[in-house]
């Protein structure tokens, strides 16, 4: 596809998705709740045939040297596909919210005055790797009544048009406008600067991925961006604390997965419980083969435990996402050295304490500016699905519109109605 050919190709998609947004939007709970079921047939109906065309990518990606938990990450296996399938389910299960009216308050004047929760219109999506996202995207989209396009990643190129096509049949079968979901066809990259250019089609861009894609997009976007950047994720281990709990949420924190950006990356230890508590959580993370990052204070008490592997921390370490079997550890006065290196150095995605004082919890939560805070969790549990939101688009660091998982509420807007009975202004 040539350049002009890809503006025209762009621009073609956002004015069909412009169209289809006005339908979606109209349309009933009942309708939107029949595509998604029809969609979760369709996926269980053609995993044999999905996995063929996912086959491709996987050859692909592998004779072009993509590393294999990157390999891993394109898989559409049996079990990746009922779950999208049973998130369909979900999502066809919970209420729907839009036209929903909610802080109706009777004025002086004798109007009443509320808002209604709406679509968005259209959003843009672009994404990396897993193929699975397109049907994340496309379930959250038809529920939240939205017209969305997709950009996948072109190593998942061959899966996505296949799924795609599913989700095509599922809103005929609704009776829905198939150009609802779009999947961008090309690999050419030029697709997207003009997706992320084109405020009078799409009205908001997610991107999902790495911090180099996320960066790039925020810095060529003409319309707004829903965007995390990194997952520089804390937990912090306070005085008076329940050291065996603080131990099994600090471990599930960091080793339950790597990759993920709820992983803590960074470990706070207050002095008065350091050591006691850290040789015990030192020697799971030696024998889980986690590389430790540490200042002076904690080399002190980690040096005597067997098979660690310990690293000087530098300035730079306090900042990183390692998204790796690596984690920063830092000794502290107490709660406010905490929430001060936090507010410094996170990333403003998630961070806990994990805690016996309740003033210091409430501290915490109040002054640790995130956009998820816990008391005694691990950082793991931000999510979309763990907070009930039935599936997520995404985790947003922003501060407007959406912060934190971002599902169905976070892909809709609010407007304001005024009721009256021919009330007029005095």
């Amino acid at each position: 596809m040539n350049a002009l050919n890809v503006v025209e190709y762009t621009h073609t998609l956002g004015l069909q998705a412009k169209t289809a947004s006005a339908l979606m939007a109209r349309a009933p709970a009942a309708i939107k709740n029949k595509a998604l079921k029809a969609l979760a047939r369709l996926l269980r109906a053609h995993t044999a045939a999905l996995q063929v065309d996912n086959a491709r990518d996987l050859e692909r990606a592998r004779a072009a040297g993509l590393a294999e938990p990157l390999v891993d990450r394109l898989k559409l296996s049996p079990p990746v596909l009922e779950t999208c399938a049973q998130g369909c389910e979900q999502l066809a299960a919970m209420p729907d919210i839009i036209g929903e009216i909610i802080g109706m308050k009777q004025q002086p004047s004798g109007i009443r005055v509320g808002q209604m929760r709406v679509p968005i219109g259209v959003f843009g999506m672009i994404y990396e790797s897993r193929p699975n996202v397109t049907i994340e995207a496309a379930s959250l989209s038809i529920k939240s009544g939205n017209a969305c396009i997709l950009r996948g990643g072109s190593e998942a190129i061959e899966s996505n048009k296949a799924l795609a096509q599913l989700v095509a049949l599922a809103l005929a079968e609704a009776g829905l406008p198939q150009d609802a979901v779009q999947l961008v066809q090309t690999t050419d990259r030029e697709a997207v600067g003009q997706l992320i250019a084109m405020p009078q089609y799409v009205d908001v861009i997610i991107p999902r991925g790495g911090k180099g894609l996320i960066e790039r997009i925020s810095a060529g976007a003409k319309v707004p961006v829903i965007k995390h950047l990194d997952g520089n994720c804390h937990t912090y281990v306070d005085d008076p604390c329940d050291i065996a709990m603080a131990v099994k949420v600090a471990d599930n924190a960091k080793t339950h997965k790597y990759s993920p950006c709820n992983a803590s990356e960074s470990l706070l230890v207050a002095r008065g419980v350091a050591a006691e508590f850290l040789p015990r959580i030192g020697a799971i993370y030696a024998e889980k083969g986690v590389e430790m990052r540490v200042c002076e204070a904690s080399h002190a008490l980690l040096a005597t435990v067997s098979g660690a592997k310990l690293v000087p921390a530098t300035e730079q370490d306090w900042f990183e996402e390692y998204l790796a079997p690596i984690i920063s550890i830092k000794l502290v006065d107490g709660v406010d050295e905490a929430i001060a290196h936090i507010n410094r150095y996170s990333s403003h995605h998630t961070d806990a304490i994990l805690t016996r004082d309740h003033m210091h919890a409430q501290r915490f939560l109040r002054e640790v500016d995130s956009s998820s805070v816990m008391v005694n969790a691990s950082t793991r549990f931000a999510d979309g699905f763990e907070y009930g939101l039935g599936a997520e688009i995404g985790i947003s660091t922003d501060k407007f519109h959406a912060r934190g998982p971002v599902g169905i509420e976070g892909l809709t807007s609010l407007k304001y109605v005024v009721l009256g009975e021919g009330e007029v202004r005095g």
